[in-house]
């Protein structure tokens, strides 16, 4: 059976991440936090999953483009690996600044920037909407001539480096600094501090900072990390549509349409904080001043864990999943996520969304394994559920509040 060993790179980064933290604490380094890893993990969990659905569609773009209307035909080789490699550095450099200085693009990069801690857990905070735009942008490559295979494999190494420098715990790294992008270069990028916001946009290497005059060097001030107005919210679905919603605010308050579409080509710091304060309103979005208890967040986490052991499973064998299953199991890792977001703000809506957990795993019970002697059971516990709701409910918000 062909597998997909690309999913082993699930466990490694965990280990990892859990790595970093017992160094953290044994150097009394306050670089976790609990809420803060698990909403970085949850976002991660989303990206993977969308990844593992579209990567065969970003292939088949840069296949076709490099076929149809690549003006060289590059062979791989050491040199133009290496070529190809600075080129995505370069495309990555100007995607990034773009996505730091243009609203539009921002709205998708904002969630990798929202995370108050610095650690390796903040490298999985990628959206699909990240992906899906710094995707045009690298569709020059094919254009140039890069095939798809090629341009497949440097993506690889490209996107593998950065969760390394993601970490407070590396100091500088000597005369790499003048090379590379490094822990050091990267705490700078991430810092809401006014003097070090909008540098050092490089991925893997620090040299396009240095020709554009992006490039700050980290001076040992406290850094404060995340965005300049904090979102402060561990809601799921808001840390990844606050900003359109925001948005779409602001260029309402626009009088002309010339004047909206400037906004949405235009800087981030022009929307203003009222689109913010208007939607946080609008859609009720607080964050919970009580802390999580033991009990919560060991559910938390095991449903958090219960996912990545799902997610492991659906990587490795991705190839053999048919779509009904597919699409049970994409609802259920969204209603999980989202579920995991409103547990941490202590929403009291999270039991509808555990009854509709259930419904799935009960439906995909019934899909693949039809067993009338089990429909009624299924049946019961669903009919039980619905006359006493309210009961349970609160029996359910007791037990995990």
């Amino acid at each position: 059976m062909l597998v997909n060993y690309m999913a082993f790179a699930i466990p490694l980064f965990l280990a990892l991440m859990l790595t970093e933290y017992l160094v953290s604490r044994k150097q009394k380094k306050a670089v976790y936090h609990f809420e803060s890893s698990i909403t970085n993990i949850s976002v991660g969990i989303a990206e993977r999953f969308s990844d593992a659905l579209i990567t065969g569609t970003f292939f088949f773009v840069y296949d076709y483009l490099q076929k149809h209307y690549g003006i060289f035909t590059i062979k791989p080789t050491i040199v133009t690996g290496i070529v190809l490699l600075l080129l995505t550095d370069f495309v990555w450099y100007w995607y990034h600044r773009f996505a730091h200085e243009i609203n539009l693009f921002w709205a998708a990069h904002v969630v990798h920037h929202q995370s108050e801690d610095f650690n390796y857990t903040v490298s999985a905070r990628i959206t699909l909407f990240q992906s899906v735009i710094r995707t045009g942008f690298w569709c020059i490559l094919p254009v140039i001539g890069f095939p798809a295979s090629m341009i497949t494999a440097v993506l690889i190494v490209h996107g593998l480096y950065p969760f390394f420098i993601h970490t407070q715990l590396w100091g500088k790294w000597g005369i790499l600094e003048y090379i590379l992008v490094t822990p050091s270069h990267h705490r700078v990028h991430h810092a809401s501090n006014p003097e070090y916001l909008d540098k050092n946009y490089g991925d893997i290497f620090i040299i396009w900072d240095k020709l554009f005059g992006t490039f700050q060097a980290e001076d040992g001030r406290p850094i404060v990390y995340g965005l300049t107005k904090p979102l402060r919210s561990n809601s799921f679905l808001w840390q990844h549509f606050h900003y359109v919603i925001e948005l779409v605010i602001a260029m309402k308050r626009q009088p002309t349409f010339a004047g909206k579409v400037r906004l949405l080509f235009g800087r981030p710091d022009e929307v203003g904080d009222a689109p913010r304060v208007i939607a946080e309103k609008y859609f009720g979005i607080r964050r919970s001043t009580m802390a999580a208890n033991r009990g919560l967040s060991h559910y938390v986490i095991a449903q958090v864990g219960t996912l990545l052991v799902l997610l492991f499973a659906f990587l490795l064998f991705a190839d053999h999943i048919d779509w009904p299953f597919q699409i049970l199991f994409t609802l259920f890792l969204l209603l999980t996520l989202i579920n995991c977001g409103a547990i941490l703000e202590q929403r009291t809506w999270v039991f509808s969304l555990e009854y509709a957990r259930m419904i799935l795993l009960c439906s995909a019970y019934l899909l693949y394994e039809p067993d009338l002697f089990m429909l009624f059971p299924l049946l019961a516990l669903v009919t039980v559920t619905i006359i006493y709701y309210r009961p349970l409910k609160k029996l359910y918000l007791a037990w995990v509040y």
